[in-house]
């Protein structure tokens, strides 16, 4: 690949980690939210899942963060960034436990999409270790999907 060619791919992979970042980050608050505000019959099932979840989210968003440091990259780190950047919304806060789990799975779905593309970009880029990275974080976004699809009896 020309040096322009990898200047130009680094960059667009830089600015869709920096979008993960964000998003992690914006989904971190929002399961904290749900994780706090669960009622319900399956108040102690969900409340005890959307902690792991956000205590993973936020593992891997430290690693994407990480991962962009390692390549010279600038990880973005304030509230305001997170939320220009995001491409998931905040908790309304008026949200019903299957709302909550819908809304998670529907988020997962989006990262999926968006973690694709990073993917396609690293290959594009030669950057073996960051298409592993979200490889492995697709996979893991998938498998949560399918529990809690299971869980909405779906």
């Amino acid at each position: 690949m020309a040096k322009t060619q990898t200047t130009k791919a680094s960059t667009t992979l830089e600015q869709q980690l920096n979008r993960q970042v964000a998003n992690l980050n914006v989904l971190y608050v929002k399961i904290h939210n749900f994780h706090w505000y669960v009622k319900g019959p399956n108040f102690y099932t969900l409340h005890v899942k959307f902690e792991e979840l956000y205590n993973e989210v936020t593992l891997k968003m430290d690693e994407i963060a990480e991962r962009l440091l390692a390549i010279k990259g600038s990880p973005v780190a304030t509230l305001k960034e997170y939320l220009e950047l995001s491409s998931i919304q905040e908790a309304s806060g008026k949200e019903d436990a299957n709302t909550m789990v819908q809304t998670i799975i529907e988020d997962f779905a989006t990262l999926s999409e968006e973690f694709q593309e990073i993917i396609d970009a690293a290959e594009e880029a030669e950057d073996q270790p960051t298409s592993d990275l979200l490889t492995g974080y697709k996979r893991d976004l998938e498998k949560h999907m399918w529990m809690l699809r299971s869980f909405l009896g779906n």
